[in-house]
Order: C-alpha cells, then sequence, then structure tokens
C-alpha cells in the first residue's frame, strides 16, 4: 500500500507542501518559478523534485514525464494561483491575461485529471465583483467533470492551531462521482483564550540581541538559551510529536537557532519601538506590535522585485525593541525549526509571507485523505538529511543558473 500522490503547482518555499506531507501525501514533484523559491524548497524536501518552471509554459504531459508516472491516477492536486485582474462588463474575467495563472491552474487539473483540487487564494474574491470570477471558475469545472464543494470558505489560520489571525479562501472539489470533501472544522475553541498565543510560540526563543554574530550570518549555536518551550513549541522543536503528523523525518541539529539575522535599528527607532504598547500600532513606521498574550497580526510578504522589492511592515517584537526575525516569524506562521529559509531578510520573509500555514494546509489536507477513505501511512523512522546550505544562500542568478532558467525569470530587484 502506498501513500497518495499529490502535486504543488504554486509551491514557493514549501508551506502547503509541507502542510500535505504531515496529512499523509507524497508530493513526489512540485511547480514553482521563482528559482530563489525553487532552491529553498529543495533544500527542506530533498527526496523529492521541483520543477522550476511557469505554469503558463507547461502541460500535464511534462509534469507526468518528469514523475514518471504516466497512467497513474493523481489524489489531489493544490496551489493559489495569484489573480489580479476581474471582468468589467462584456468581459469574461478568465481571459484576462492578469488571470493567466487561474486559466492555467484548471487548464493543468483538467489535463492531469486528478482525483481532487484545492484552490486557496485571498480573501478578497469573495467579495463584490470579484465573486463572478469565482463563479466563471466553478462553471469552467462543472462543465469538465467537475464539482466544487459550495459555499466555499474563508479559513482562519488561528482557528487551526496557527497564532495567527491570517484569513484566506479556500474552494475544495472532486471529480463527478466522488465523495466531495468537507471545509476542515475550527480545531480551536472561540475563546481568545484557547488560541495559540505569540508567546506559546515564540517565548522560549534565545534572544538574538545577545549574540553579534547574528548581525552577519543566520544562524548561531544557542543550544543553552532556549527557554521553557510551550506545548506548541514542544513539536514545532520536535521535543513532543504533532498530532497525527504522517511526515518524513528531518536530520536537524536543535543546538543550533537558524533562520535569525538581526536587523539593525536605530537608537531613535528602538525609543519609538519602546515607547509603543503591546497590540498597538507605532504610529511613524506603521508597524505592529505583537501581544504576547495574543496573536499575530497577519504576515505579509511585500512587493515582488518586479513591483518595487518593498518589504512589508514586520511586527516589533513584544518583548525587545526590534522587528521579529525570520525564525520567529517561521515558528508565528507554524513550520517547524528545521525547516529553513533563505539567508537574507528579504527573501526569508517572503518566503514565509507568501506561503500557506503548514497547520492550517494540513487541516485542510486531512479532509481530502477523509474524503479518500484512506487511512494515512506512517513513513518509516528514517531521518533524511536536509539538502546543501549552499541551497540557502545563492542569489537570483545562481539560482537561475542552477535550474537553468533566465535570469530574468523574476524581474531584478531594485535597490534604493
Amino acid at each position: 500500500m502506498q501513500r497518495p500522490i499529490g502535486i504543488d503547482l504554486f509551491a514557493g518555499a514549501g508551506g502547503m507542501t509541507l502542510g500535505f506531507e504531515q496529512a499523509g501525501f507524497d508530493i513526489p514533484i512540485s511547480v514553482e518559478l521563482d528559482p530563489i523559491h525553487c532552491a529553498t524548497h529543495k533544500f527542506n524536501f530533498p527526496f523529492w523534485s521541483i520543477l522550476c518552471r511557469n505554469v503558463v509554459n507547461i502541460t500535464g504531459n511534462e509534469i507526468r514525464q518528469k514523475l514518471n508516472i504516466p497512467n497513474q491516477e493523481i489524489d489531489v492536486i493544490f496551489g493559489g494561483p495569484p489573480c489580479q485582474g476581474f471582468s468589467m462588463i462584456g468581459k469574461r474575467a478568465l481571459d484576462d491575461p492578469r488571470n493567466a495563472l487561474m486559466y492555467h491552474f484548471l487548464h493543468l487539473v483538467l489535463e492531469l485529471k486528478p482525483k481532487y483540487f484545492v484552490i486557496e487564494n485571498v480573501k478578497g474574491l469573495t467579495v463584490g465583483k470579484h465573486k463572478f470570477f469565482l463563479e466563471e471558475v466553478i462553471d469552467k469545472f462543472s462543465k469538465n467533470g467537475y464539482k466544487a464543494q459550495l459555499p466555499y470558505q474563508v479559513l482562519n489560520a488561528a482557528n487551526y492551531g496557527v497564532p495567527q489571525r491570517r484569513e484566506r479562501l479556500f474552494m475544495l472539489g472532486c471529480q463527478n462521482g466522488l465523495t466531495l470533501p468537507n471545509y476542515p472544522q475550527i480545531q480551536t475553541h472561540k475563546k481568545s483564550e484557547n488560541y495559540i498565543t505569540v508567546f506559546d510560540a515564540i517565548g522560549d526563543l534565545p534572544e538574538v540581541e545577545n549574540y553579534p554574530e547574528l548581525l552577519e550570518i543566520d544562524w548561531v549555536k544557542a543550544e543553552n538559551d532556549y527557554g521553557k518551550p510551550s506545548e506548541y513549541s514542544k513539536k514545532l522543536r520536535s521535543l513532543k510529536p504533532l498530532n497525527n503528523d504522517y511526515s518524513y523525518k528531518r536530520e536537524y541539529d536543535r543546538t543550533i537557532l537558524t533562520s535569525s539575522l538581526r536587523t539593525r535599528h536605530t537608537q531613535k527607532l528602538i525609543a519609538r519601538f519602546n515607547a509603543t504598547a503591546p497590540g498597538k500600532i507605532e504610529p511613524i513606521s506603521r508597524f505592529y506590535k505583537l501581544n504576547p498574550h495574543g496573536i499575530c497580526n497577519t504576515l505579509r510578504s511585500g512587493t515582488p522585485s518586479s513591483r518595487g522589492s518593498y518589504t512589508s511592515p514586520r511586527p516589533i517584537h513584544p518583548f525587545t525593541p526590534r522587528c521579529i526575525t525570520v525564525r520567529e516569524a517561521a515558528r508565528l506562521h507554524s513550520y517547524p525549526d528545521w525547516f529553513r529559509f533563505h539567508v537574507t531578510k528579504w527573501h526569508g520573509f517572503r518566503q514565509v509571507g507568501n506561503s500557506v500555514p503548514p497547520l492550517l494546509a494540513k487541516a485542510v489536507a486531512q479532509e481530502i485523505i477523509h474524503a479518500l477513505n484512506l487511512r494515512p501511512l506512517k513513513p518509516s523512522r528514517k531521518k533524511y538529511k536536509l539538502e546543501k546550505l549552499e541551497n540557502l544562500e545563492l542569489n537570483m542568478s545562481m539560482a537561475a543558473d542552477l535550474y537553468g532558467v533566465d535570469r530574468h525569470t523574476i524581474a531584478p530587484r531594485l535597490r534604493k
């Protein structure tokens, strides 16, 4: 008996890939356009393949050839195709070139014929004229042998064990004749005291200000500086198993603090951060100061290089007058500590902020497993070595050369 197969079509660093793996899927191939993300994805998923391609220029046959499964059924295809354009009077939204990625997601689903599909997207698609676009997507599926579980739902990551208020649209569907999956039931009680808090997530992490070397590199040996972990952080530190976890074990050194490059702040900014109360916004920078007893605001990725490379405001640490690190953001996003990101803050925060929190993806994936009427299979106890650290240090040109793609596949970052 083998594990069900999924394909991630907009993989990024791998938040959804990880969540589906934790639920019991194998994701033997993922597709991602950005070579920096591809290198990070390969680092964290060394036993699977990443295809550095634009979904606009790829066919289902190419994916099957890469998978070496010409006739095997694919259980689920999932992803979050970005959508930027919406229909004017008399114009169909799927014909808008700015929505090409959704069109090609649809096309690949219909070509590869998975049993199930999962679409993730911004909450804004559910309001106003944008709803007509979703209706068009549903209509396209229904005319080609698929049905969607309606109404589609906006899921808040905070309701699924993630210490972050993050609302995203999910649409689940399947081939006609199969059982539609349900949307996951809320796993956290509505009372705020039952949510995982910011302190639960990052309270045990070493204070990066104590390590001058973190001004130059993103990791340090910090074995004696970890605090008492919460139940949540025990799971992310692999001190305690995650509930219903069917992922493959990775080798990593728990004494090393990773993805923790420091930020140099001016004394004036430090003073303003100090003067800001937890749960409030610093009035000049507009940065939000985390409340240790609350949950995090939505972590955002900023704009891509093609749109100015603007860094999205990062939250202020609840106790230290500084912005949080990539590792702290990853904890607030439900990534385990073995999962690493690009060594730069810009790429690292982009990889976290662009991704679906793994625990939210896992909750959705569990519903697909249930609809497939499968009992998840635990992998062997073997621990897998992560890929070469050089994967996390590549600049865009080096990453593009590694995957044999144009160096300007992603427009150069604009430095000001």
